[in-house]
């Protein structure tokens, strides 16, 4: 089966063309192909895939073998990927992923896309669709006990859960400890990703994050997006702003009436291979 390997602000994963190739237990390959050490490496996998209502279809895989609603950086590497491949020459394309449809702007140089304007959708704050088990119909800056520490939070759905936390000193943080007491807590029935954020200017931050199912990663793009929006709702970015993650940055813009959310950032392709 052939593979290629490409990563979006390094969050890298593993893309099989299912338009040639056919997977069986994508569970199974994900967990396999993900393994630094045995395997090719990776965040996970990501099949790219014909759709009956859009241009493509994409289905994300994590590490541990559990699917994902939607991975923004991974959606941007498949855009690089169909047009790379001369599957579309169309320089903006439809993607559809379990978290609905995403519109994909392609910015090619010499016929190879280098960065991938994402419409990433509007975030969902209601609680039950995040899903969050909590007493309000949102929540915002509400501080958790985690025992032994204590975070306030603000919880966003970009297809998938987050919890934001704004702190400081995100570089010294224990983040596998803290992070996977905070995914697996039981207010977050679906698990979820965790984002730590720290605020340098009005237009920019640095964040760690820890996602379910993989850990810490270089990246995260719908964090990237749930960072902007909670950062938006607690004053403490603008609109527009630039996040900085342990990968390379990530320019983002929620827009003035709260519907869409953008993310733009690079694509690269690693290498291909076959196993």
């Amino acid at each position: 089966m052939k593979f290629t390997k490409m990563h979006g602000a390094g969050n890298d994963y593993v893309y099989i063309d299912c338009f040639r190739e056919k997977v069986e237990n994508p569970t199974e390959l994900a967990i396999k192909v993900s393994d630094r050490h045995k395997g090719i490496g990776s965040d996970g996998l990501i099949l790219i895939m014909p759709s009956d209502t859009c241009d493509f279809r994409m289905r994300m895989f994590n590490a541990d073998g559990s699917e994902a609603q939607m991975c923004g950086n991974g959606s941007r590497c498949v855009g690089k990927f169909v047009y790379d491949k001369a599957y579309t020459n169309k320089k903006q394309i439809t993607l559809e992923t379990l978290a609905g449809v995403k519109v994909l702007e392609l910015f090619p140089v010499n016929g190879k896309v280098e960065k991938v304007k994402v419409d990433m959708g509007t975030p969902t704050l209601h609680v039950k669709d995040i899903p969050v088990v909590w007493n309000d119909t949102q929540l915002i800056d509400k501080t958790i006990d985690f025992e032994p520490e204590k975070y306030a939070l603000t919880c966003v759905s970009m297809g998938n859960p987050h919890a934001v936390i704004f702190t400081e000193g995100i570089d010294k943080l224990d983040l596998e400890k803290i992070g996977k007491k905070i995914e697996n807590h039981r207010m977050f029935p679906e698990r979820v990703n965790v984002e730590f954020v720290e605020i340098l200017s009005p237009t920019y931050a640095k964040m760690r994050v820890w996602e379910r199912g993989s850990g810490e990663t270089l990246a995260c793009g719908t964090g990237a997006c749930a960072v902007e929006v909670a950062a938006v709702l607690n004053n403490k970015l603008e609109r527009k702003a630039t996040i900085s993650l342990l990968g390379g940055d990530l320019e983002l813009e929620w827009d003035k009436d709260n519907e869409h959310v953008y993310m733009t950032g690079e694509a690269i392709t690693v290498f291909e291979g076959e196993f």
